[in-house]
């Protein structure tokens, strides 16, 4: 399915996207729900994909009971994520190439993510991507958390375009739900949930990676 429009700017999510994160998360979780006792199956787990932390708390305390102990279940689990990615955390396939593109092509971009502004820096700090960015929307810097569209809304804003003249680009069923409720052109492209058929009907298009995407791009550039 071709776009339905040339975009005029493009919008990231950061983890599952730009970063394979959602990997490493899963296994601090795990890790540290086993030392608390616990067993969090992957269902759970994805059930927190694309939340910020208190609405994943509440998928946890729903989960386990309201007398499991959230606060220590982040604290530690965010030490075992840092450990874990002490060698560093991947880029996702296409990363790199796409910003290249959007360079040339002049397109404005900005990362809308779930994720605190501390973790951003330090994530794509790490690979020297702050600055590829026109700007980054992080956790508490909007008014309302995915799959509320105030995420994406507040970036078309800063962009100076209206939503629909916007591309997202999405891994998560939250952020999917946020970005085309906001009215931009959505893309999904899957890390560890599978597309369902409610994405498909709030997708543009399903890409198998970035790679895709920009090729997609690049087929706009030269008409």
């Amino acid at each position: 399915m071709a776009l339905p429009r040339a975009p005029k700017a493009v919008v990231f999510d950061m983890d599952g996207l730009l970063l394979d994160t959602e990997r490493v998360y899963r296994e601090a979780l795990v890790a540290t729900a086993a030392e608390m006792g616990e067993d969090l199956p992957d269902q759970v787990f994805k059930r927190m994909i694309g939340h910020t932390w208190p609405a994943s708390a509440a998928v946890l305390a729903d989960h386990f009971g309201p007398d499991f102990d959230t606060d220590h279940m982040r604290t530690r689990s965010v030490e075992r994520f840092y450990e874990l990615g002490e060698a560093g955390v991947a880029l996702k396939a296409g990363v790199v190439e796409i910003l290249d593109f959007l360079d040339a092509a002049r397109l404005p971009r900005g990362v809308v993510t779930s994720s605190r502004r501390i973790e951003v820096e330090h994530h794509l700090g790490d690979h020297g991507l702050l600055a590829r960015f026109d700007f980054i929307l992080a956790q508490g810097e909007y008014p309302r958390p995915k799959p509320d569209p105030a995420p994406y809304l507040a970036a078309a804003e800063r962009l100076g375009l209206p939503p629909a003249d916007c591309l997202a680009l999405e891994d998560s069923h939250n952020g999917v739900r946020a970005a085309s409720g906001a009215g931009l052109m959505t893309i999904m492209v899957p890390d560890l949930l599978d597309p369902t058929e409610e994405m498909h009907g709030l997708c543009v298009r399903i890409a198998r990676d970035l790679h895709e995407v920009r090729e997609m791009l690049e087929e706009y550039s030269v008409r």
